[in-house]
């Protein structure tokens, strides 16, 4: 094997490099595995400025794919194989799952695949052609990994993956680049005091993530608490396709004062830190990112009962509500207002909840196990 000295090469196979959770998730276990494996990272599109947060100078590689059907990337993906040696792939997600072909063709001897939420065109994991295509990819793989209880049924259950196959490892925070410490200093020159009790979210502005459900809810609070435009503010963090007709239902709605669409931000840290509740109302997750950070962060949570947000959320640390339901959001949104204890409370015992059971070396030491044990049996 074309390895440095107990330094095996991983090759990391995604979609794109870009904001999102298992792009952090990625970054993640790479800048904290960096003086153990020789990473590489290959981008089926093209990577961001999200590179940035890369410790190291690991390679990167943009492949640049064609719109539809280019097939011309499965003999890039395995000319760069060949190249690199690498000991272990490990693909992400559906749109990188067909490279464990030009992989196994490669000669790759170990083949790792990670599902780490739903497709954004099957939020519930019904579309049976995306059920025939991983059903047919799975004879390739060798180790799957699951991040939630939801996605290790899918993938026994529709997909017919044993279970002595699937290695479920949770997302991880890192408690110390996330923590409780109230600050207003990165909002907007006159959009709060600290009498505001600012409610906030982070997420791309995608149909998926369903923003605009949030809105609805927020809209409902200012016209049923009086004075609540003094007080009651909103902040979104993210960017995306449906950025314009959020815009539009804020200007429709005359609350232009009161929501602050924050755009695609680095400093998530500091803006959870400016929030007092956070929410995330997405239609489908795996295990959420922004969820662990804002609990990190000692934020009471509330989340959609989707995906693996209930095994992050629980009684003591949050409110779960129906998707796509602005009323259930409303409702939860004034159980807090209501009571600044419970804000307390639930924040507390949020962070308490990570440290113990999601915090990001128990995450990392999860993936150096499943690569060492699989790499010690080749």
């Amino acid at each position: 094997m074309n390895t440095r000295k107990n330094h095996p090469i991983i090759v990391h196979i995604i979609f794109r490099l870009q904001t999102g959770g298992l792009e952090n998730g990625l970054v993640n276990i790479i800048n904290h595995t960096d003086n153990q494996y020789q990473h590489h990272i290959v981008c089926i599109k093209h990577t961001t400025e999200f590179s940035k947060r890369l410790h190291s100078n690991i390679p990167i590689y943009e492949l640049h794919k064609k719109e539809g059907r280019d097939l011309s990337i499965y003999a890039h993906i395995w000319k760069l194989l060949r190249n690199i040696k690498p000991d272990i792939v490990h693909t992400r997600n559906l749109a990188a799952l067909e490279m464990q072909i030009p992989a196994t063709l490669a000669g790759v001897k170990i083949r790792i695949h990670g599902e780490h939420g739903w497709d954004i065109h099957d939020p519930e994991g019904k579309n049976w052609h995306y059920r025939l295509i991983r059903r047919l990819y799975r004879p390739f793989v060798h180790r799957y990994i699951a991040l939630s209880q939801p996605t290790v049924n899918y993938l026994h259950q529709s997909i017919n993956v044993p279970t002595s196959y699937i290695t479920p490892i949770y997302n991880g925070v890192d408690t110390e680049r996330f923590f409780p410490n109230k600050d207003q200093s990165v909002l907007p020159s006159g959009f709060a005091d600290s009498n505001c009790l600012i409610i906030g979210t982070v997420g791309r502005l995608e149909p998926i993530k369903n923003q605009i459900t949030l809105i609805q809810a927020f809209i409902n609070l200012v016209k049923q608490i009086p004075d609540s435009k003094k007080f009651l503010r909103l902040i979104i963090v993210g960017e995306g396709s449906l950025r314009s007709q959020i815009e539009d239902l804020i200007k429709e709605e005359k609350l232009e004062g009161l929501i602050w669409l924050a755009g695609d931000r680095k400093d998530i840290p500091t803006l959870l830190q400016s929030m007092d509740i956070f929410v995330l109302p997405s239609l489908a997750e795996g295990i959420s990112n922004t969820i662990l950070e804002a609990m990190a962060t000692g934020l009471p949570v509330i989340a959609t009962h989707v995906g693996g947000n209930p095994e992050l959320v629980t009684e003591n640390t949050g409110i779960l509500v129906p998707k796509a339901d602005s009323k259930a959001v409303s409702k939860a949104l004034a159980t807090y207002i209501n009571s600044a204890q419970l804000i307390k409370n639930h924040g507390q015992s949020g962070r308490k909840r990570v440290k113990e059971k999601f915090a990001i070396q128990t995450m990392v030491d999860n993936y150096i196990n499943v690569y060492n044990s699989l790499l010690a049996a080749t």
